[in-house]
């Protein structure tokens, strides 16, 4: 099976248009009906039907597979392109909201000592995105944190062989309003919480499904959703009463009108795990070396 053909029949079942995928692959339009001709004829099935163009059922299995394959294919080349390439003193770093911290601070101030001149790129971006932006070097590397049992990795997607490293593990906290009957309780279970009303904000706190997944207890429903990576401005819910959330416990010092009840059940901690691939000498390496310990 030919990738390039391949990338070509995902291009167009996702534009749902020969020209458009044309244009957006640099092709002519006759250059992507014969990339399709050969590929149906590979396989030995139709994979598009014409009007309106969409995959065939043969065509929505292979794109169940191609995902996968071309991401694998990305992650090679950009993993050869890395310890063939020269050192650079370009540092692109991808981590999560609550990722970075005062030890990642101090590490950059440590790497920029040794790399003056270093170009410092750092991109917040969600969890289950990270990966593959390592695996194909769109990151150099990247800081990771989620909801773990003590000592359990991450449940990351498999994108390729990276490197995955524990680099801190934290207490965690029900973040509540001030004047909630819990405040200032020494500890709480998630459990006897299921039915509280609960903040959705899936780039920064556990969601809901991983909540009844750790207390194997139905509900943990939303009563509002807060899309994007800034911690103050979903803390100002919780201050305001909209719902509560699962946060590392440090993040919650000294935040007005808040206050932070440790979860004693579940034993579950606020995991952060370094993920790279193969790093040449640079900063990326000096980095990754600091981190790790």
């Amino acid at each position: 099976m030919d990738p390039h053909q391949l990338r070509t029949f995902v291009t167009v079942a996702r534009l749902g248009s020969f020209s458009e995928a044309a244009r957006e692959l640099g092709y002519t339009q006759s250059a992507v009906s014969q990339q399709i001709a050969a590929l149906e004829a590979d396989l030995g099935s139709s994979l598009l039907v014409r009007r309106p163009v969409g995959p065939t059922e043969a065509g929505v299995r292979l794109l169940e597979h191609a995902g996968p394959l071309l991401l694998r294919l990305d992650a090679a080349r950009a993993d050869v392109a890395r310890l063939a390439g020269t050192p650079s003193a370009r540092l692109l770093l991808g981590t999560t909201a609550l990722a970075a911290g005062a030890t990642l601070g101090n590490a950059l101030a440590e790497v920029r000592r040794a790399y003056p001149r270093m170009d410092l790129t750092v991109r917040v971006v969600a969890q289950e995105t990270l990966p593959a932006l390592v695996a194909t070097g769109e990151v150099d590397l990247a800081l990771i944190d989620g909801l773990a049992a003590p000592s359990d990795p991450l449940p990351l997607p498999d994108v390729g062989p990276l490197t995955t490293v524990a680099v801190d593990e934290q207490p965690l906290a029900v973040a509540l309003p001030a004047g909630h009957p819990l405040a200032g309780h020494r500890g709480v279970s998630l459990a006897d919480l299921s039915a509280a009303r609960w903040l959705d904000a899936p780039d920064i706190a556990p969601a809901a499904a991983r909540l009844r997944a750790a207390t194997a207890v139905d509900g943990f429903r939303p009563a509002a959703r807060y899309r994007g990576a800034d911690v103050r401005g979903l803390l100002a819910l919780v201050a305001a009463g909209h719902g509560l959330a699962v946060l590392p416990a440090a993040a919650l010092d000294g935040v007005v009108g808040v206050a932070a009840v440790p979860v004693r059940e579940p034993r579950l901690v606020h995991r952060t795990e370094l993920v790279h691939g193969s790093l040449p000498e640079g900063p990326a390496a000096l980095l990754a070396q600091l981190l790790e310990g």
